[in-house]
């Protein structure tokens, strides 16, 4: 099978990449190489080039059996200016490269998406079942209210694992550009017969995530705070529970969906997580742990757009594609600690 990884050069898609040359599959790479994500050094075996430019893709489409769309801005951002440009690649890229694709007669998809498109997981109260909480108000955070209560009564609520069918609601500009390309893709399965597989990825951690940047993931945060000398800082309360999933199972798990095709003319979203949820301060301490650094400062407060808790349920991907993570959280942060990250990235 001949494969098309879009950001072939980032974090994600270069694992995806090498699972899949692993698997004895032939892969096409390309990356614009933003210097955002990579740095100003990033050896790149594939092709220099952006997911936008319609031409570019005509010709690396060509005998392409499927695609694995990893090529994004990523992150949370760092304030609403930058809007346009997370619009201009998630969103504008996506539409140009499903163009492409319906052109070139390429039905096959595996779309990187985000557990951030949920907003809040999956909560119930004990006297009104599962509910949706509303955003948390700035002066909860403040005085340290950090669970959100029942909408309709106030009462404390459970959180459990949030599933596929759940309602997406974004609360962040990332999330709305993740959001609006699965609606994309989506059209563009109807209207063509493609195929899609949307995987959803949880907090992803590993090998070659990007350093010293606020559009990085909270694992290379505290990384790097570390590698300074510094403590983690750990926001609200440090309870916030979430999915931590080492970047070779997301990898593994793009292999497999690129081997199983969706069902024809529809996008099939996926949860890919490890299935055993820990808390954002349980990551500081394990990771400050395994560098040998220190303790994680936690400092309350929250960033505008966060939400509480996002646990996924993992029986989609188990039954739908054959995966179940591989590597456990003690195992793979203990190995984070010394993995090497990128260089510096460029904030513009």
């Amino acid at each position: 099978m001949r494969v098309l990884v879009t950001g072939g050069a980032g974090f994600i898609g270069s694992h995806v990449a090498e699972a899949l040359s692993e698997r004895g599959h032939d892969t096409v790479l390309v990356d614009n190489l933003l210097p955002k994500a990579h740095g100003e050094a990033t050896a790149f075996a594939g092709v220099v080039g952006d997911v936008r430019d319609p031409s570019l893709l005509a010709g690396l489409l060509s005998g392409i059996d499927v695609v694995c769309h990893q090529a994004a801005v990523v992150g949370h951002g760092v304030s609403p200016a930058d809007g346009p440009e997370y619009v201009l690649h998630n969103d504008y890229g996506t539409a140009v490269l499903l163009a492409a694709m319906h052109e070139a007669g390429v039905a096959r998809l595996v779309l990187a998406s985000s557990m951030v498109v949920y907003g809040e997981g999956r909560y119930e109260c004990p006297v009104h079942g599962v509910v949706r909480p509303g955003p948390r108000s700035q002066s909860a955070v403040d005085s340290g209210r950090y669970d959100p209560p029942c909408p309709s009564c106030g009462a404390a609520l459970s959180p459990g694992l949030v599933p596929e069918d759940a309602p997406l609601e974004p609360r962040s500009t990332y999330a709305a550009t993740k959001a609006a390309q699965e609606f994309l893709a989506s059209a563009w399965a109807r209207q063509t017969g493609g195929r899609v597989w949307a995987l959803r990825y949880h907090n992803v951690y590993g090998p070659r995530m990007p350093r010293d940047t606020p559009y990085a993931g909270v694992a290379s945060l505290f990384r790097s705070a570390l590698a300074r000398g510094a403590a983690p800082t750990v926001l609200e309360d440090g309870n916030q529970r979430r999915d931590f999933v080492h970047v070779r199972d997301v990898a593994l798990a793009n292999a497999l969906a690129a081997e199983t095709p969706a069902a024809r003319g529809s996008l099939v979203p996926v949860n890919i997580c490890s299935g055993t949820p820990h808390t954002v301060g349980e990551l500081a301490a394990e990771l400050a742990k395994a560098c040998g650094g220190p303790a994680p400062r936690v400092v309350g407060g929250s960033r505008p757009g966060d939400v509480r808790h996002v646990v996924a349920d993992p029986r989609a991907a188990r039954e739908k594609l054959g995966f179940t993570a591989t590597t456990s959280f003690a195992t793979g942060i203990a190995e984070f600690a010394t993995a090497p990250l990128r260089a510096p990235a460029a904030v513009t």
